[in-house]
């Protein structure tokens, strides 16, 4: 028996609720157990790593549910997934494992499984392995994300409306680029409609401790910081503890999030992975695949706001509607310059606009207006 199976089905029901497009017969998940010799052949074997628990509200179950809806989108998949698995040599186990059952699909789907990813896929070039917001590339494995900027600077639009007391929060698994440039687009977003704000930043060093995010917001509270957002796996203790401070709470990961928020929430940020894992499975399938590192738009999707909570007036729903119309047609850029960071350095000139793409990668400086470390 393994010591990382999953133990957890979704029904038909569940899965047409949040959104997932499920045809023909319900679609529950294969268990990662030893196989019997009598199961019949499939078009393809994925297997999936999970660094917490698929009902998490947030991260996992946001991967989660893009598996599931991949596994309906193509008939004839079959999906192995663990969950819980540390970011170590166990991680190197798992996939082995899940390449002697006939993995030819692996997703490590979490930030600190790119090593052991690394090392699984030198020693099986014909394993295709897709990594969420890795830094680096081999022959058999990409890297993927969304460019969450564009929706962090709408979130920054409601926050810096929505905030009295002109001080917004976040709190931070790790400092590492992709969640510093969610940050500045955050800020960024807030000043266009408030240059008043400020925004306050503590990271945890962890992806999932529900002491440490109850602490953070505790700590963001008593700093008089009113509204306050998240990126660690599990957003769920952010969210319910800044109700029952009675601050405001904005998500992100998992659109389900909104089936848990209070009246102090307002909005948030939910992955939907389904179709570009379809579109990976499908170049495993043909043999098109080819390693590169994908990010998706506001226009191509792979990510949407959540609904809006009852304080977020008809007034700042408008607005954002109105700058997603604008960076949709180009005339709105999220970093277009001059930006300097809170150090004073330019990071962006005038004239210029930063490269999403290269900040996603490498950015490790905090835009101007923002506290907090980036190391």
């Amino acid at each position: 028996m393994d010591r990382y199976p999953i133990v957890r089905q979704l029904s038909r029901r569940e899965l047409m609720r949040r959104g997932i497009a499920v045809g023909g017969a319900a679609v529950a998940l294969d268990l990662l157990e030893e196989l019997g010799p009598a199961e019949a052949a499939t078009s393809l074997k994925v297997g999936a790593l999970h660094v917490g628990p698929i009902n998490d509200h947030g991260y996992n179950e946001a991967m989660h549910e893009g598996l599931m809806a991949m596994k309906a989108n193509i008939p004839g998949i079959e999906l192995f997934e663990a969950e819980n698995v540390p970011e170590s040599a166990d991680a190197e186990r798992v996939m082995e494992n899940m390449i002697q059952r006939g993995a030819k699909l692996m997703f490590p789907l979490s930030f600190g499984y790119l090593d052991p990813a690394l090392n699984v896929a030198k020693r099986h070039p014909d394993v295709i392995f897709e990594h969420p917001a890795g830094n680096q590339l081999a022959k058999n494995l990409g890297t993927f994300w969304s460019d969450t900027t564009s929706f962090e600077y709408l979130m920054g639009i409601v926050a810096g409306k929505n905030t009295k007391t002109n001080k917004l929060g976040w709190i931070a698994g790790y400092p590492i680029p992709n969640i510093l440039v969610s940050v500045n687009a955050f800020h960024l977003g807030a000043r266009s409609v408030n240059p008043k704000v400020t925004t306050h930043m503590i990271v945890d060093s962890t992806w999932v401790d529900p002491a440490k995010e109850s602490q953070a917001v505790d700590a963001l509270a008593d700093n008089r910081v009113d509204v306050v957002t998240m990126i660690v796996d599990s957003p769920t203790t952010v969210v319910e503890e800044a109700e029952k401070r009675g601050i405001m709470s904005m998500g992100f990961h998992c659109l389900c999030l909104y089936d848990i928020a209070g009246k102090h929430w307002l909005t948030g940020i939910g992955f939907t992975w389904g179709p570009l894992f379809t579109q990976f499975a499908k170049e495993v399938m043909n043999g098109t695949w080819k390693s590169e590192n994908v990010i998706g738009s506001l226009q191509s999707g792979y990510a949407s706001l959540a609904p809006y909570g009852p304080l977020v007036d008809s007034a700042v729903q408008q607005m954002v509607v109105q700058a997603k119309a604008q960076m949709i047609s180009g005339e709105l850029q999220v970093f277009r310059g001059p930006i300097v960071d809170n150090k004073g350095k330019v990071r962006v000139p005038a004239g210029q606009v930063g490269s999403v793409d290269q900040l996603l990668l490498n950015d490790d400086w905090l835009v101007e207006g923002v506290q907090g470390q980036t190391s």
